[in-house]
């Protein structure tokens, strides 16, 4: 606890010294106190100047997704997270999520990770999580909905990712649908939601909504497999982003999302996923469960946030189940 009370009153004064009797009277704590706070502090990654006859300076902080790094930035919310845990390496933050949520933790809990050694992604895929890379994030969710008020959680929290990278990076990405961000043409994140809900009365126990999103990833983090679809936004920006600021900003943008979702007014985010698809006008496939795929053009998102498209024989449906893709025809995204 003393490095954290020792952190705080460096970061009051950050860019000025303290002198290690102002901290130490002012803390309460004994001047080796004080010198091993600093020492622990600087071993976390903070790096804090000692200058004789001066004290000490706080001139930098460790892009660490620590509670503390992440609060800096994160101001209050309505529930998302209120209780915030962070964590360096886990298998899964949606997995964790679940075994919380069979505990009784909170609505609105945060779970980040530093590195998943199990991520997954939709229908089972895996999703790569190398360490210090990227945000591995999962809110657990307790609304009082109906089951199928819940299936545009998944598209609305694309549109949320995009909201929080457009804050902190300047630069908006869109949206392949159903869900994934995409930024210079490759995907930038991976979202998936999985439910629980009561057999007898279909009552939802809880969601988690994990969200994977690529931030300092050189070429050479991705396997060959998708390094030609994926990218990070250090690739795509040319230059670091904040792992921390882009995590408050995240979770700010889907405790939004939450207040919306439980008010029923989806209309903003509609027509950001309207005006953000990159699918809209293009030529797409539609691949069936069984792999069989059927080409169409993308017309519209329709009000449940399905994919209205025109098929070859000139036959107009929406889409909701499955997945559009127009890998194999014009690369990942056009």
């Amino acid at each position: 606890m003393s490095r954290q009370t020792v952190l705080a009153l460096l970061r009051q004064r950050e860019g000025e010294f303290l002198s290690g009797e102002e901290l130490s009277r002012r803390l309460g704590l004994s001047r080796t106190a004080v010198w091993k706070a600093v020492d622990a502090l600087r071993k976390e990654g903070y790096t804090i100047e000692a200058r004789t006859g001066l004290g000490y300076r706080l001139s930098g902080a460790p892009d660490a997704l620590t509670e503390t790094e992440i609060r800096r930035f994160l101001g209050p919310t309505e529930r998302l997270g209120r209780e915030l845990r962070c964590v360096d390496e886990i298998d899964s933050t949606n997995n964790y999520a679940k075994q919380i949520a069979l505990e009784g933790a909170a609505d609105g809990t945060v779970i980040v990770a530093n590195c998943q050694t199990a991520g997954r992604g939709r229908m089972d895929r895996s999703f790569q999580s190398p360490r210090n890379k990227g945000i591995y994030l999962t809110a657990l969710l307790r609304p009082e909905l109906p089951a199928e008020r819940l299936m545009v959680v998944t598209a609305m929290a694309g549109v949320a990712v995009c909201e929080a990278v457009e804050q902190v990076c300047g630069v908006r990405p869109r949206l392949k649908w159903p869900n994934d961000p995409v930024l210079g043409g490759r995907k930038l994140c991976g979202i998936l939601t999985e439910l629980s809900l009561e057999a007898e009365t279909g009552r939802l126990q809880y969601l988690v909504l994990g969200i994977g999103l690529n931030v300092l990833q050189a070429p050479q983090d991705f396997s060959p497999e998708v390094r030609d679809i994926a990218t990070s936004l250090a690739q795509e920006l040319g230059r670091p982003v904040s792992r921390p600021a882009l995590a408050a900003a995240e979770i700010a943008a889907l405790d939004r999302l939450y207040t919306v979702l439980r008010a029923g007014d989806l209309a903003p985010y509609l027509a950001a996923c309207r005006r953000d698809c990159v699918n809209l006008g293009k030529t797409v496939q539609l691949i069936a469960p069984d792999g069989s795929r059927e080409a169409a053009e993308a017309l519209d998102i329709a009000d449940d946030f399905g994919l209205v498209v025109r098929t070859a024989a000139g036959q107009v449906k929406t889409v909701r189940s499955g997945e559009v893709s127009v890998r194999g025809m014009y690369g990942y995204v056009e």
